[in-house]
């Protein structure tokens, strides 16, 4: 049995806590540029002209001029310089999806169609239960680093152990300013290289479906998920929960619930009712909580979505079900016992009621101590390929995910 309640009120406390007068927390923010001139000062004469602020000298690193250079240049001025400087080298990545892997070739093939002769080894590093902070700050020490770039997840952790240290540096490409209606030097967030949702699934192979958020709760129901402390965003969803818009979706999930199935989940809401008004929930965090409990007391850890993907389309996990991450199903060969069409998304089929799962953003940035910073901030900026699987069918049911963007 996992931890429960004092956990999960834990949880809900935080979130309450950085919450607080506010509906949603908003992304990080970064420091404002250097070069920001002072208000003129506030006893000018007003018969004068206010005197001009002193510019104010940029302190940049090495990796930061070149970050603030390329963001200036277009892709294929920065494939130029990526060549230049990295033809014959191997680079080193890490991150917390394996979509760098599978990337970097696309990226090579690229840099290929303006100089043939070009060639760049790769090795991609994915740490598990929440390493790589670590990884990156030991990396971090070096005056010259090991890793080239980093796809990373969970904005809370980026901003307090990677930003605010100086430890990585957020390269924003001219284009994709331009096209998101934004200015690199003043854009404040980080990039967005991908986004990635994870939804509830169930094998279809037997006559079970899951139609309401609180079926994946019910008595002996254990669904598989990538463990709270392995991935952090699956902790970030449970907070999101408590949030009003969210609880009240889960209330309005569990009034569509026949009678005798609301009379199994009624206790636990009723012994959290004074729980949520303590840590100042709405009327719904009730709900929330119970739904956190439950699930968190419930669920099978499984290391990573590839596993749970892997099993939930074997024909012998009938009736099973995850919340796992919608891509893994690209890398299910089809055979006699496996296949994608064992699954079904929970959320795309008709009557379904409640969350259908939630969405997180993989963040691009360049260690300050890159030994290949063009070459990082060409591969940010070259635009996505996307394998060609065909999309599943939609139903007129509406996919409810908890999404945001830094949190």
């Amino acid at each position: 049995m996992k931890k429960a309640l004092a956990l999960l009120l834990a949880f809900a406390m935080i979130f309450a806590l950085a919450a607080c007068g506010q509906q949603a927390a908003p992304a990080p923010t970064a420091a404002p540029a250097a070069d920001t001139p002072a208000d003129a000062p506030a006893d000018a004469p007003a018969d004068e002209p206010a005197a001009e602020p002193a510019p104010v000298e940029e302190n940049l690193t090495e990796v930061q001029k070149i970050i603030k250079e390329a963001e200036g240049m277009t892709m294929e001025e920065l494939a130029k310089k990526a060549i230049e400087e990295s033809n014959g080298q191997t680079l080193y990545g890490v991150g917390n999806s394996s979509r760098g892997k599978s990337a970097l070739p696309l990226f090579i093939e690229y840099l290929q169609t303006i100089d043939p002769s070009y060639n760049l080894e790769f090795d991609w590093q994915q740490p598990k239960n929440n390493k790589i902070f670590d990884q990156l700050t030991a990396n971090s020490t070096k005056a010259t680093g090991t890793f080239a770039v980093t796809l990373i997840q969970d904005g809370n952790q980026i901003e307090s152990k990677m930003v605010q240290t100086g430890i990585l540096d957020t390269f924003i490409p001219k284009e994709w300013a331009e096209a998101n209606g934004v200015d690199a030097a003043t854009y404040e967030g980080y990039l967005p290289l991908q986004t990635l949702n994870k939804v509830f699934m169930f094998n279809c192979t037997g006559d079970k479906v899951f139609d309401n958020v609180w079926d994946y709760v019910a008595e002996g129901e254990h669904g598989q998920f990538m463990d709270i402390d392995s991935e952090i965003v699956g902790k970030n969803f449970l907070y999101m929960l408590t949030a009003p818009q969210y609880a009240g979706w889960l209330k309005e999930a569990f009034d569509k619930l026949p009678a005798e199935e609301q009379a199994y989940f009624q206790p636990t809401i009723d012994e959290l009712k004074g729980d949520a008004e303590d840590l100042g929930l709405d009327e719904n965090g009730a709900y929330a909580l119970a739904w956190i409990k439950l699930w968190v007391g419930s669920y099978n850890a499984v290391t990573d979505d590839g596993p749970i993907c892997k099993n939930l389309t074997d024909k012998s996990a009938t009736d099973q079900f995850g919340l796992l991450v919608y891509s893994k199903l690209r890398s299910i060969e089809e055979t006699d016992s496996s296949s994608v069409n064992n699954v079904k998304v929970a959320a795309y089929e008709d009557g379904y009621e409640g969350i259908g799962g939630y969405g997180y953003c993989h963040y691009m940035f360049v260690p300050d101590n890159s030994p290949l910073p063009w070459t990082a901030c060409a591969w940010a900026a070259t635009p996505p390929t996307r394998p060609s699987r065909p999309a599943p069918r939609r139903s007129t049911a509406t996919l409810r995910a908890a999404l945001w963007t830094a949190n």
